[in-house]
């Protein structure tokens, strides 16, 4: 047997015939891969004699064989088959033959037949049509088939090709007996019966993008939503936001491009110049002559005040041009491109000596034009720029640093990026033209007036399609091709539909395309394919009107507030063939029509909303009647929509559905109008009560559900990881006890995203991909790729988490995140978003939009939309900038609504998730009929009443709304239609109300176990009251109550506990709310009387709100307030500093009123602040009652007031600390300080040798404790003993034969090698070029973990392997401990260093890239005294005006304990003294000191240009108190990169003089010099600080020469001054050790390098301990070292924003104490003046240009011209004539005197610019010689023959002879020996001359024999040289040939050698036959004569 079918008669009986096509099952009711075709017929009993009663007709079984493809929706468990009828829309009139009873029978079986076979998970829907029902069925078995849909679960059949049922056509007008004309329950198929052949390419529908980075079809970021099912706070807070995101706002931004140098331009005699073009600023570098690896070094900055989503559109163009004269424009060399969206996505937002490739846009098969070296920067306001340290010196690996962004490769080619654009549809109306409508006033014709085209932006390219006059749906078919590189450094397409109107094209829409998302560049990638997919463009609303206020909407600037058309596109990339080459310019073709339905096929979805609440109505808009309108697309637009689509339900019914338009549908989109009331003039709200209104709407879009599932997915994903990760940063703020709850919390997230990701790749296996185009389905194989890898990544990161490794782990997990984010955006639209408006008097007021992604149904529940079919609190929206204004912090409205959308067939689901408790309808009873429509309303009949009760306890951190910087503020709480307010708390930012507010009679509709699951949101505001005029709002937060019914408040449960809850005004946070809530159920016919009882009222502590009618204060009861214990605050009240007026009078008398919880402490009045800003009686303390939970700590808020005379006290400022948390001192028990000694005697295991089987002791390495890497620490190992003298291994392998080889290989070096030449700027130059090698290694060594093979994905290697090794390898690094490598780390560290100039590692200074205060170990000079900023005047919300509310600076310092401190503990304070006598013990006195500051100042980078050539004059100028230095007279002249080299001496007196501002000015001949930028140093801080940043400790002591020792104390005095502060015993100095207290130092005192001097050993030891001050117990802590710190220079104008480094250090020395030694000489390096000799001695193969004019022989007149400085400094030889052999002899010597700076191996060069410039511009250039040989023309320009460039410091050593010298001398991979003139002095050899080819390759065109000879000026001087052959020291003259001369000058030398070389036997023979030819003639002459003589006898 093969299977059985079962049929049930009761429709045969109905229809009396049936036909029949389905699959057989098995004895199991499993389906078996046969199929049945029969048609059964049933005969009633009145005609049973003419026919028989049942005929089974003609059938057949067909085994199938072949396996289709799932479902499209293949997760579901049933299955929905539709059968399509004709379109029954008809205009004839018809006969009503059908009565009621009819319809009701029709309704019935349809039912019934519904029914059983949803038995059989199968349903069959059946639609009208003109044939029988057997018929349908039999089709609808068949497509069964066909469509191989599951039946059951088990195997898929697929029909045979030849058993497809033709095309059927469609008959509009046939057969008005239908049953839809009056039936509503049918549902029907979407895909036409033509589409069958693509099947196979179909796989189903996809999903719903978030939108890429567009705004303007991008919804914002967070849609105003309260899904009623997010219990957590948190994330009720997260959700709320009104204004719109940052990226719309404008800011101020830098691009900053430093061009260094070209190199390898195609050509070699030129004069290249740069041009750097950003958007339409452009920007040029000097011109250089006559080179093609120009050299500029020039720095370029160009501003941009924008939001930050169209800067990174712009194009930054670098174009190299070769400079020609006033007529004749530039002529381009080469161009390279990219957006600045690249460089923003770089590490550190830059590019870093980097070579941009230079090519011809013209001629793209000529390959590369040369290479230019940039630095390229993106800077935004407090952005710190990171300049990674590169050293000069360095040789430039060109491939190697390529300009491209990671993971792009070398070789880009050329590619088509071809855009297509196929049609748009449901444009709005554009009636721009005035004279259209006049024409229609006139003649009533009305036409479309949208004249549309699409203009597609591209790599700075624009395209443009045609234009299409007046179309609503416009159909273009043309496609835009760019050809650009690939990859492309530009990241976006910019799509923009327009209206061609008369004057200015108008916006409709625009749209970004960005690459990345829609291509992937890994092994598995694929190409940048787009669609074809509608993109749905948003903008402002479909209502024309002149002044458009939202029109920027249109541009992508902004959430667009309304749908306004959407387009079809597609983009297809196409790499191509080196042999096409196109220009790089746009073009435009047109092709040929696509077949839709071949990539989408459209389906009827189904939209219903039920408003169930709208309160919360501004006042402004409440005076007219209100409704509320939905829409999808166009679908529902009842103002502005086109009005398109047919208006009955069943007219939707065609066959085709892909022949109707988006427009078409049927919708109720619309509730009714109403007026608004309101309770208490505040908020008004709609009276709906238990009428909830609804909407619906029927339309017709394509099917990409797939699509929206997919994002689902991956967003239900992504929302489990950011909670897992908020619960991890909440237990690490919380994680202070033993117990590894942060740990935890990470291994449970990392588990649960792996399980999520393993059950996403399950799921998304067995699907179908997201959707038909290309894109759809490589996203699918992408999301399933990157998701797997993401799963078992974070696998592996849970085994490697430990306590310390948790920041590296989080920050990897966000990587994780981060990448999850960008795959859940879908760049292909699924369907258009949801708008919901409130209209009021035909205007649209306030919207919301949520994307259709969030209400899409499916079966499959994690595939549901996160608000589908949920209640759900929206806050309605201000359309456009009104929402940005301080005006739309407000909210328009609040509405509790339910929204479900889905396909039709889906519809009986659309009630499932509501509330229950409503009255079931005739319309809800039939909600699974599809054509069954929604209700306008749902009544519901179950209602609970409820008495709210609003425990409001205190806010902290709110927004000062006062002039004074304070409020005065008061709570709003809204639930429902009810309002509430506290209390007025006068003049705080932290108020403490301690009110509970009553709300009786809150009617809730529904069950009480709904009301329980899904309770109504709180609204809670927060306003200032003002005395005149309206209350301004501060901030708003959300709430959820706790909902307890009549049952559990008599079983009396737990209490509510008091929350804290995120108070946010727009985008800005505006503090936090501590308050409960719950809602008590009351019976009904009760009253709130049987409730709880109510607290006792209080006293009121502030006054009621002006506007409402206070009822006695009662306060929040017992069980929920927090509870109290006795706590004693202790503060440092230190002094005040840089007070601002206040009512334009100076603070003479101020105090300092500290208040928390109620208890004020006062500190002492100053008498005079600007004499001593400093208190006389700094410590007070004050015991107080506080919460003991950290949650409920109360804020501490710090006022400052002036005493005036009178007794008035005015406000200076205040500053409000959020919480006490982080001032809270936990003193440590005797038991844990002994687990602690216990955990540090323990060996690390880093210090465990396993190969020697020994300890390294840290001791050991004490010398290199000079901390190299910034980035990492050195852990303290508190109180151990030292008693070993193991030796450093560095030491040993450093001996003294090594020492002398680098001596004699510096000996040619130009410096002496005596300490004498040695300056600071040897030790500078050394120190920068160490710290260069230290970052290069431990990147090596970074990479090389990089390269480690633990995990498929490279990108994610470096984070998840062990935080143990990691530690261990970079210290290990640093410390030189590497057991591995013998080689000392110290000679590693700079070799160049150590060979040039031998400056000793201990002589390095260190060299910060950032200011002292970031270094970690130094706790910003903060560690007992801080700065509190005090702020007056309100917040704005505008940065620049909140930054000036800050009036002044408190000094002091908090500690809160709890009091009395416990028994037995073994602690101290930060100053190492017993807590129980106070925290401050040993404070320093605060009395006035005199200081002697020196401010160093080495030099400055990257200053901002401020004059119009793009340069600046810099001086420095320093103001300290009221004392002035200005050096304007030592500007540097036209420099961004000036060298300063200054110390300046100020004496100071702290307190007054603490602040020290260092500016930077421009200096200007004319008007008022310019602030380039300033940074300022709290020199107090830095002075009283324990870290000792007075002067930096060195490692070594040295009392003479460029290391000498600055401080005015000796190392042996500082320690014994330490020591006595910390009383601890005096140092014991011993052989070898030092003996602090109980800690014994061992010294390391074979390390001949630090105690070379047996004169200073006592010191040096002492030095030794205090760089190790840090391991002395209680009192030791890490002293501020030697250093240069890197500052960055701001200007006030530009606030955040960099306009430069400056590089400094500071040394302060008391008065009172011995004077410390000169300042050090720090003044910049005079360069040294040279004069280098260049002999040209002869040439040789030089290549023959001309032609002789008489014999036509090659031959060339050849000089030799060669520079140093540039063209103008060109020296020339004379010409050797008439070469025949391309050789040349000259004898002739070039003098070239410059001046050069070794350190910098640069020439500095000092002329003026022009003849208008004021001063001299000193430049420096590289040191290179260059030579070219030319041919001499007399009547033409001169040709060009070849050149050499020699780098003078490391050039190839000349050939001995002609023979030997070859290109492979100039050869760059090491393999040919260098040298440097400098050190060789003097050198002789044959050098090529070459050019290069198109083909980039190098040709030979000559040799030059050349001698080079470098002398100082003094040996020039005393051996004097004559330029060319001329005295003294001449030369001899060249031995030339003869033939060598210039023939017009020579006339017989030019016979003689070149008429009669050439020509002589020509001259011989020609003489010869002149001679005889004349004999000839005279013989003829002379014989007639002759003969007559004879003849005649004569």
């Amino acid at each position: 047997m093969l299977g059985i079918y079962r049929l049930g008669l009761q429709i045969l009986v109905n229809d009396g015939q049936l036909g029949v096509t389905d699959t057989l099952v098995d004895d199991n009711n499993k389906p078996v891969p046969v199929y049945v075709d029969m048609e059964v017929y049933y005969i009633p009993p009145r005609v049973r004699d003419r026919i028989p009663v049942a005929i089974a007709g003609p059938s057949k079984i067909v085994p199938s064989k072949s396996n289709a493809q799932s479902s499209a929706h293949g997760s579901c468990n049933s299955v929905v088959i539709a059968i399509e009828g004709p379109h029954s829309q008809s205009s004839d009139a018809q006969s009503d033959i059908d009565d009621d009873n009819a319809l009701e029978n029709i309704e019935r079986n349809i039912a019934n037949l519904e029914r059983s076979l949803q038995n059989k998970e199968v349903v069959v829907d059946i639609e009208s049509s003109d044939e029988s029902r057997a018929r349908k069925l039999k089709i609808a078995g068949k497509r069964l088939l066909k469509r191989s849909f599951t039946i059951g679960g088990a195997q898929r059949v697929m029909p045979t090709a030849d058993e497809r049922p033709e095309r059927k056509k469609t008959s509009a007008f046939k057969n008005v007996k239908s049953l839809m004309r009056f039936g509503r329950a049918h549902r029907r198929y979407s895909i036409g019966d033509e589409e069958q052949n693509l099947l196979e390419c179909m796989p189903g529908p996809s999903s719903e993008p978030d939108r890429p980075i567009s705004q303007t079809s991008a919804s914002s970021e967070e849609v105003l939503v309260d899904t009623t099912e997010m219990v957590n706070k948190k994330r009720i807070r997260n959700n709320f936001t009104v204004s719109g995101s940052s990226p719309l706002k404008a800011a101020d931004f830098q691009v900053c491009i430093t061009i260094i140098e070209a190199r390898q331009l195609a050509g070699l005699n030129m004069d290249p110049v740069v041009c750097i073009q950003i958007a339409d600023q452009r920007k040029y570098t000097s011109v250089k002559e006559s080179t093609n690896c120009p050299y500029y070094n020039e720095y370029f900055v160009f501003d941009f005040h924008m939001p930050p989503v169209m800067l990174l559109d712009k194009i930054i163009t670098l174009s190299v041009l070769q400079s020609r004269n006033i007529l004749r424009s530039n002529k381009l060399l080469g161009s390279f491109k990219l957006d600045i969206a690249t460089v923003w996505n770089q590490p550190d937002r830059q590019f870093y000596h980097k070579w941009a490739l230079l090519t011809d846009p013209d001629d793209v098969t000529a390959g590369a034009k040369g290479y230019l070296k940039c630095d390229i920067t993106v800077i935004g306001k407090g952005d710190a720029v990171k300049v990674p340290s590169k050293s000069e010196k360095d040789e430039d690996d060109i491939e190697a640093n390529l300009l491209l962004p990671d993971g792009v490769p070398i070789e880009r080619q050329r590619a088509k990026y071809i855009v297509k654009i196929h049609r748009a549809e449901g444009l709005p109306k554009m009636n721009y033209s005035i004279l259209a409508n006049v024409k229609r006033a006139f003649t009533g014709e009305s036409q479309d007036l949208v004249d549309a085209y699409v203009e597609v932006s591209f790599a700075g390219m624009t395209g443009y399609s045609s234009v299409k006059k007046s179309s609503y749906n416009p159909v273009w078919n043309e496609q835009i091709v760019f050809t650009e590189m690939f990859p492309p450094l530009c990241q976006r397409i910019k799509l923009q539909l327009k209206d061609n109107a008369p004057v200015q094209p108008n916006v409709i829409g625009t749209h970004f395309i960005d690459l990345k998302t829609i291509s992937n560049d890994g092994e598995k990638g694929f190409l940048p394919t787009y669609g074809p997919s509608y993109i749905c463009l948003y903008g402002s609303t479909r209502d024309y009107s002149l002044l458009d206020q939202h029109s920027g909407l249109n541009l992508g600037m902004g959430e667009g507030v309304s749908y306004r058309a959407r387009i079809l596109i597609s983009v297809r990339t196409e790499i191509m063939d080196n042999m096409e080459c196109p220009a790089s310019e746009v073009e435009m073709e047109p092709f040929l029509a696509i077949n839709e339905p071949s990539f989408e096929k459209n389906e009827e979805f189904f939209l219903f909303t039920s408003i169930f609440d709208a309160n919360m109505i501004d006042k402004r808009i409440s005076d007219k009647p209100m409704h509320f309108e939905l829409s999808v697309g166009n679908a529902g637009n009842s103002l502005d929509g086109h009005h398109e689509s047919v208006r009955r339900p069943y007219d939707l019914d065609v066959p085709e559905l892909n022949d109707l338009s988006a427009d078409t549908g049927y919708w109720q989109s619309t509730t009714y109008p109403s007026r608004a009331m309101s309770t208490d003039k505040n908020y008004y709200y709609l009276p709906l009560w238990a009428d909830k209104q609804c909407m619906h709407i029927r339309s017709i879009w394509p099917d990409h559900r797939r699509r929206m599932y997919n994002s689902n997915l991956i967003a239900r994903i992504i929302e489990k990881f950011e909670e897992g990760l908020s619960d991890v940063q909440v237990a690490i703020e919380t994680d202070v006890g033993p117990d590894n709850s942060a740990v935890i919390a990470l291994k449970t997230t990392l588990e649960t995203i792996t399980n999520a990701c393993i059950a996403y790749v399950r799921h998304m296996s067995n699907v179908p991909p997201i959707g038909s185009t290309k894109l759809d389905k490589e996203r699918h194989k992408l999301c399933i790729f990157e998701i797997d890898q993401i799963g078992s990544m974070s696998k592996t990161l849970k085994a490697l988490i430990t306590k310390h490794s948790m920041k590296d782990r989080i920050r990897t997990a966000y990587t994780y995140l981060t990448k999850l984010r960008h795959l859940c955006e879908d760049p292909q639209h699924a369907m258009p978003d949801v708008f919901i408006w409130l209209v009021s008097n035909g205007k649209r007021i306030a919207y919301q939009r949520i994307p259709a992604r969030d209400l899409i149904y499916s079966e499959v529940p994690e595939e549901c939309g996160k608000y589908c079919g949920k209640m759900q609190t929206l806050y309605l929206k201000w359309p456009g900038k009104k929402a940005l204004t301080p005006s739309g912090w407000t909210i328009p409205a609040k509405i509790n609504v339910y929204i479900w959308l889905g396909l039709t067939q889906d519809k009986k689901h659309y009630i499932d998730g509501l509330p229950q408790g409503y009255e079931l309808s005739n319309e809800l009873r039939n909600a699974d009929k599809i054509r069954y429509n929604a209700p306008h309303t749902i009544y519901y009949t179950e209602k609970h009443t409820f008495q709210m009760r609003a425990y409001i306890y205190q806010a902290r951190s709110l927004i000062g709304s006062d002039s004074s910087g304070l409020s005065d503020p008061f709570a709003r709480v809204v639930i429902n239609e009810c309002t509430a307010t506290t209390q007025v708390i006068d003049e705080t930012l932290s108020p403490t109300w301690d009110e509970t507010l009553i709300f009786e009679d809150i009617l809730l509709y529904s069950t009480m176990e709904q009301i329980k699951a899904e309770p109504p949101t709180i609204v809670i505001e927060i306003f200032d009251q003002d005395k005149v005029g309206k209350s301004e709002f501060i901030g708003r937060t959300l709430a959820k109550p706790h909902i307890k019914t009549f049952e559990e408040i008599r079983q009396k449960t737990q209490l509510p506990s008091l929350e804290w809850y995120d108070i946010t005004r727009g985008d800005d946070s505006a503090g936090e709310l501590l308050a409960a809530f719950e809602l008590l159920e009351i019976p009904p016919k009760q009253d709130s009387s049987i409730l709880p009882e109510l607290p006792s009222p209080r006293e009121p502590n502030g006054k009621p709100p002006i506007d409402t009618n206070k009822g006695p204060i009662l306060p929040v009861p017992v069980g929920i307030r927090p509870t109290l214990s006795k706590y004693r605050i202790e503060v440092l009240f230190w002094g005040l500093r840089d007070l601002k007026r206040v009512h334009l009078l100076t603070v003479d008398k101020p105090r300092v009123d500290i208040e928390c919880a109620g208890n004020i402490i006062y500190s002492t009045v100053i008498q005079n602040a600007k004499r001593n800003p400093n208190f006389i009686n700094p410590v007070k303390y004050v015991d107080v009652e506080l919460p003991d939970q950290d949650l409920y700590r109360p804020p501490l808020t710090i006022r400052v007031v002036d005493c005036r005379s009178f007794g008035r006290i005015t406000l200076v400022g205040t500053h409000t600390i959020n919480s006490i948390h982080k001032y809270m001192y936990t003193p440590m028990s005797k038991k844990e300080r002994e687990i602690e000694e216990r955990k540090k005697s323990i060996i690390p295991l880093q210090n465990v040798d396993l190969r020697a089987n020994c300890i390294l002791q840290d001791d050991v390495y004490i010398e290199n404790e000079r901390e190299n890497c910034p980035l990492l620490t050195r852990y303290g190992r508190g109180n151990i003993s030292y008693g070993s003298g193991v030796k450093l291994p560095m030491r040993k392998k450093f001996s003294k034969g090594e020492s002398s080889k680098k001596r004699k290989a510096s000996t040619d070096s130009i410096l002496d090698e005596d300490d004498d030449n040695k300056d600071w700027w040897t030790k500078y130059f050394a120190s920068v070029e160490s710290m260069i090698e230290v970052e290069r290694e431990a990147k090596k060594e970074l990479q090389g973990y990089l390269q480690a093979p633990q995990t498929s994905s490279s990108s994610h290697v470096d984070e998840i392997r062990p935080f143990r090794d990691e530690v261990q390898s970079m210290r290990a690094d640093r410390d030189g401990t590497r057991l591995q490598q013998p080689a000392s780390p110290r000679h590693k560290l700079s070799p160049t260093v150590s060979k040039k100039n031998e400056i000793p590692n201990s002589a390095l200074t260190k060299i910060y890239p950032h200011e002292l205060e970031a270094v970690p170990e130094y706790d910003e000079f903060k560690e007992w005294l801080n700065s509190f900023e005090l702020y007056r005047g309100k917040k704005t919300g505008d940065e620049c005006e909140d930054e000036n509310r800050v009036v002044g600076v408190f000094k002091g310092a908090l500690k809160v304990c709890k009091w009395p401190l416990p028994k037995g503990i073994d602690d101290h304070t930060v100053m190492g003294f017993d807590p129980k006598h106070g925290f401050f013990q040993g404070v320093p006195n605060n009395e006035p000191i005199h200081v002697l500051v020196r401010i160093y100042i080495v030099k400055a980078t990257d200053l901002h240009p401020m004059d119009l050539n793009g340069k600046a004059d810099p001086y420095i100028v320093l103001h300290l108190g009221s004392k002035r230095i200005s050096d304007k007279e030592n500007y540097v002249s036209k420099q961004l990169n000036p060298v300063f080299g200054k110390c300046f001496e100020i004496e100071a007196t702290f307190p007054q003089d603490s602040m020290l501002n260092i500016q930077v000015l421009d200096w200007d001949l004319l008007g008022s010099d310019d602030l380039i930028g300033e940074t300022k140093i709290d020199l107090e801080n830095r002075f009283y600080s324990r870290h000792r940043a007075t002067c930096g400790l060195p490692m070594k002591y040295e009392e003479q020469g460029y290391n000498r020792w600055r401080d005015a104390l000796k190392p042996t005095q500082i320690l014994a001054k330490l020591c006595k502060d910390g009383k601890l015993d005096p140092p014991v100095y011993e052989l070898g050790r030092v003996k602090v207290g109980r800690t014994v130092f061992n010294m390391p005192m074979d390390d001949k390098e630090l105690f070379s001097n047996p004169d200073t050993v006592e010191e040096q030891m002492a030095l030794v301990v205090l760089r190790r001050w840090q391991e002395v117990p209680r009192v030791g802590t890490r002293l501020v070292t030697e250093h240069i710190e890197t500052r960055p220079l701001y200007n006030p104008n530009k606030p955040g924003i960099e306009q430069g480094r400056l590089e400094m250090w500071v040394d302060m020395f008391p008065m009172d104490m011995p004077l410390p030694g000169p300042p050090m000489d720090i003044s910049a390096r005079k360069p040294k003046s040279y004069e280098m000799r260049v002999i040209i001695w002869n040439t040789d193969d030089v290549v023959l240009e001309d032609d002789a004019f008489f014999t036509g022989e090659k031959m060339s007149d050849i000089y030799v011209k060669g520079w140093i400085k540039g063209p103008d400094d060109c020296q020339c030889t004379d010409i050797h004539y008439r070469s025949l052999t391309g050789e040349g002899n000259f004898n002739w010597r070039f003098i070239y005197p410059f001046d050069y700076l070794e350190a910098e191996e640069r020439i500095v060069i000092s002329r003026k610019e022009s003849v208008f410039s004021w001063d001299e511009t000193e430049c420096k250039i590289p040191a290179r010689l260059e030579l070219q040989v030319w041919d001499a023309d007399h009547f033409s320009a001169d040709d060009f023959l070849g050149a050499i460039t020699l780098d003078l410091n490391r050039f190839p050593r000349g050939a001995k002879s002609a023979k030997l010298c070859t290109l492979e001398m100039l050869r760059s991979d090491g393999t040919v020996p260098l040298i440097n003139i400098f050190k060789q002095k003097r050198v002789k050899g044959w050098w090529p001359f070459y050019i290069k080819r198109d083909t980039e390759e190098m040709e030979l065109t000559g040799k030059v024999e050349a001698e080079i000879h470098i002398l100082t000026r003094e040996e020039a001087d005393k051996v004097p040289a004559g330029l060319g052959r001329s005295e003294p020291d001449p030369l001899d003259k060249p031995n030339r040939p003869d033939a060598s001369f210039m023939w017009f000058l020579n006339p017989l030398k030019s016979i003689r050698y070149i008429i009669w070389h050439s020509y002589r036997w020509t001259a011989v023979k020609v003489s010869i036959f002149l001679t005889l030819t004349i004999m000839f003639l005279l013989l003829m002459w002379a014989v007639p004569g002759y003969l007559v003589k004879k003849l005649l006898g004569a």
